[in-house]
């Protein structure tokens, strides 16, 4: 899949531009602040309906503007695909296809695979356990639309469980009529995580070997409720319990990822440079996943991805990256130009240089404005 453009209004401090893309590498260079990792995220936005830093859709919408709208030109199995996306403050957004808007944005999960690297991915280490179930959940909804189906049903069934906790009702026939589909989605979800994680692993410490010379041993490791009981057990058991605490405490809301340096926990005993190799190892093994899975080959975001990395792995990383056989379409921001230009020269051929200050792009090697949006 190939970006080939995007026009943009009042998203964050990026007033207005219209930009037309490389199908194989875009820089972005400027100091920090400047509104580099903004145009990444409207790109984002524009697969997920949704913000990567996870802000409100108020925030997204420049202070001194009372709406947005994004507009971005793909090639997609070899056909051309236009996707806009307005909102307006107070309003729900609005997200079309080919000029055709989604009765529901959930129909759009999965039609234009990106993948973004960020320096907010430290979170998925140092960060509680919903920030590795959204990981799971991102990529597996990516491919598996009734699995996304799922995790709205169950969403809605823990909260009319938590309803009738929080209103007192012990009637046990209640529960359990409530509980019914809690249950048969749980299960659904379980075993669709399992199965991601067992395909998963080996990617992920391909990529981490890779990156940091074989130097470490990494794994992962899927901890649930649910590896050793039902759904239905759980709920049963914890239901007095869960009474006394005011909510639903067991059940697939609560799964984790342990992520492992050894044997030990990599939040405990990783270094900087080892947690930061762990999430990109992360993230690359998730385009691997959905390019493998869907068929498509996703865009790839890279934000700011060398800093706190030794001469060694940065090296590793821009090889990686470079090859062209692996990878398809990059967009990547970096205050340092050296990075970029050695990126630029292991790829060769087409590439786009930008320039970001305050919210103005501009390009260094080719002329943007030519109508393309």
């Amino acid at each position: 899949m190939i970006l080939n453009g995007i026009s943009i209004l009042n998203f964050k401090n990026i007033e207005e531009a219209v930009l037309q893309f490389s199908p194989k590498v875009n820089c972005f260079i400027g100091n920090n602040g400047m509104g580099k990792t903004n145009i990444l995220d409207a790109i984002y936005y524009l697969s997920f309906s949704k913000s990567y830093i996870n802000q409100s859709d108020s925030m997204v919408v420049n202070h001194n503007a009372d709406f947005l709208m994004l507009k971005g030109v793909y090639t997609r199995r070899d056909e051309n695909l236009e996707v806009t996306l307005s909102l307006q403050r107070g309003k729900r957004k609005t997200l079309k296809r080919n000029g055709k808007e989604y009765r529901k944005l959930s129909e759009h999960i999965g039609l234009l695979p990106v993948v973004m690297v960020s320096p907010m991915d430290w979170e998925l280490i140092r960060g509680a356990g919903d920030e590795r179930r959204r990981l799971m959940d991102m990529i597996i909804s990516q491919s598996n639309a009734e699995y996304l189906a799922a995790l709205i049903k169950y969403s809605k069934a823990v909260e009319n469980r938590n309803v009738l906790i929080k209103q007192g009702y012990r009637d046990p026939i209640l529960f359990e009529t409530v509980e019914e589909q809690l249950c048969s989605t749980a299960q659904y979800i379980h075993k669709c995580r399992k199965a991601w994680v067992n395909e998963f692993s080996p990617i992920f410490m391909e990529y981490y070997q890779a990156i940091s010379g074989s130097a470490e041993t990494v794994s992962l490791a899927y901890k649930s409720h649910l590896n050793d009981q039902s759904m239905t057990e759980l709920l049963a058991a914890n239901r007095e319990r869960d009474i006394i605490i005011g909510y639903t405490t067991r059940g697939v809301h609560r799964d984790d990822i342990e992520l492992l340096l050894g044997e030990h926990s990599m939040r405990k005993t990783g270094s900087q440079g080892q947690c930061k190799t762990y999430t990109i190892a992360l993230r690359l093994a998730q385009y691997d996943f959905l390019k493998q899975v869907s068929g498509i080959t996703p865009v790839l975001l890279l934000d700011d991805i060398f800093d706190k990395l030794d001469a060694s792995r940065v090296e590793n990383i821009i090889s990686m990256v470079s090859n062209r056989d692996n990878f398809g379409q990059i967009f990547i921001t970096d205050t340092n130009r050296s990075h970029l230009d050695e990126i630029v020269t292991h790829v060769g051929g087409d590439y786009r240089i930008f320039t970001v200050n305050k919210g103005v792009v501009k390009s260094l090697n080719t002329d943007t404005q030519g109508g393309l949006l």
